[in-house]
């Protein structure tokens, strides 16, 4: 019988491995907790949508909308469905189908995977995951700053540097209907310097060639109108408001004049976050104002405000700045041989599991339960605090071994407790500090009326 083909990953939708785990949950972990003391709240949406949902809110001569999207027909039914390959229409059908903004403007975030069928490159997927955030009913340009100060303080937290944020307005439609007018007359005009990229652009939509990366069309780029100086009286206070109050919180920026969203739905402010260690894939977070999208679905006149950040780039940045992947940690490692002592192992794990604590209990393999010495090494390379012993005298005397892993070899003692008392030495010897050297957050609430540990 011939061996079966062994079946891999679809290109480009890659695997997060128990080593980079650690990283993924440290940024998570530390993005919720700054959302949330902003006051924005999770909202989860599905990750297939109607197809038209993202033809008419992202434009439907968009490279996302003309290449990228993984497009189906529901073989069920006949729907035409799309994996969503961002997560701001999918908030706004959210907000909208279930009158969100009723009682008042909404702050939200959401996080999860996208999909784009694109070439895949360092940091950028076909499967990739994003993190939002999304402020639905606020008008002004305050809540264009918060969020752009909100990202600056997850840079911080994260230890993050060397990223820069660039900022622009390309006003509301009107504005941008007269510079599009002369923008079309001036690339026409240089027609010939236009690559085949930005040929295809040219009439459907000329914005996005001002973004270009080709190093033969700078300069006349650099030359072409700017859209700034078409912004009226509003459009121009409003950009000026985002300004003003940045430079008092002290946030630096650059106003990048060339500096435009792929998206249609936008409008007003616009901003990324750009740093120079990843290559060419140098955007971190992006994003801005959409004040016209919910009326496009169909709902009342509701200004909104958004961004989001690629979590694989930002994972990268982090690995680029030295922030070491840590193994997954423990407070208590379980060692026992034999029967009794094994069923005691059980027993007492799930006792100190009550308490808060971490608890890995060694458990056989192919090759058998393991000796002591074996099991021991388990132990340490856990990264556990604490190493509980069970055998058969330990078992015939109904006491515990209990072992402190950490800190220097002769620090590391040994001492017998009681099976009935172990619980609360464990969690007396880690709240005073002994032996327990790494950070752990213990949040557990398991309610079995038991002692629970929240240093």
């Amino acid at each position: 019988m011939s061996k079966p083909e062994k079946i891999v990953a679809i290109k480009g939708m890659n695997d997060i491995l128990p080593a980079d785990a650690p990283l993924w949950e440290l940024f998570e972990n530390t993005t919720e907790t700054i959302l949330k003391s902003y006051g924005y709240q999770k909202i989860v949406t599905p990750i297939v949508e109607e197809t038209r949902l993202f033809s008419r809110a992202i434009g439907a001569v968009t490279d996302i909308v003309e290449k990228e999207m993984y497009s189906f027909e529901d073989s069920m039914n006949g729907d035409q469905l799309t994996l969503r390959p961002e997560g701001t229409a999918s908030v706004v059908r959210a907000v909208l189908e279930h009158n969100l903004v009723y009682d008042g403007p909404r702050r939200l975030w959401y996080k999860g995977p996208m999909f784009r069928h694109e070439r895949p490159q360092r940091g950028r997927y076909r499967q990739f995951f994003q993190f939002g955030a999304e402020a639905v009913g606020f008008s002004g340009p305050d809540i264009d700053a918060e969020l752009i100060m909100m990202c600056r303080r997850l840079w911080d937290d994260l230890g993050i540097q060397n990223v820069r944020l660039e900022l622009n307005s390309i006003g509301n439609a009107e504005e941008r209907a007269r510079h599009r007018t002369d923008l079309i007359a001036y690339l026409e005009k240089h027609e010939d310097i236009l690559d085949a990229e930005a040929k295809r652009r040219l009439h459907s939509n000329p914005l996005r060639i001002l973004d270009t990366k080709n190093p033969a069309m700078q300069e006349m780029v650099n030359g072409a109108p700017r859209l700034l100086d078409y912004l009226g009286e509003e459009s121009l206070a409003h950009f000026n408001g985002v300004k003003n109050i940045l430079d008092r919180a002290a946030v630096q920026y650059t106003v990048n004049p060339r500096l435009v969203r792929g998206l249609d739905y936008y409008n007003r402010t616009v901003f990324e976050w750009v740093t120079d260690e990843l290559g060419s894939q140098g955007t971190i977070c992006a994003g801005g104002r959409y004040d016209p999208l919910i009326e496009t679905f169909g709902g009342k006149a509701t200004p909104a405000v958004g961004f989001a950040m690629g979590m694989e780039r930002i994972i990268e940045l982090m690995k680029a700045m030295g922030e070491p992947a840590q193994p997954n940690t423990c407070d208590v490692y379980m060692v026992h041989q034999g029967d009794e002592a094994r069923m005691q192992a059980f027993i007492l794990a799930e006792r100190i599991r009550d308490a808060g604590l971490d608890v890995v209990l060694h458990c056989a393999t192919p090759a058998g339960a393991g000796s002591f010495k074996s099991q021991m090494k388990k132990a340490d390379g856990s990264g556990a605090a604490f190493a509980v012993i069970i055998g058969e005298d330990e078992v015939a005397k109904e006491v515990a071994a209990v072992k402190s892993m950490r800190g220097e070899a002769n620090e590391q003692q040994q001492t017998s407790v009681p099976f009935l008392e172990v619980v609360d030495y464990l969690v007396d010897q880690i709240i005073s500090g002994g032996g327990h050297d790494h950070d752990h957050d213990h949040a557990h609430d398991h309610n079995h009326g038991h002692v629970h540990y929240h240093p």
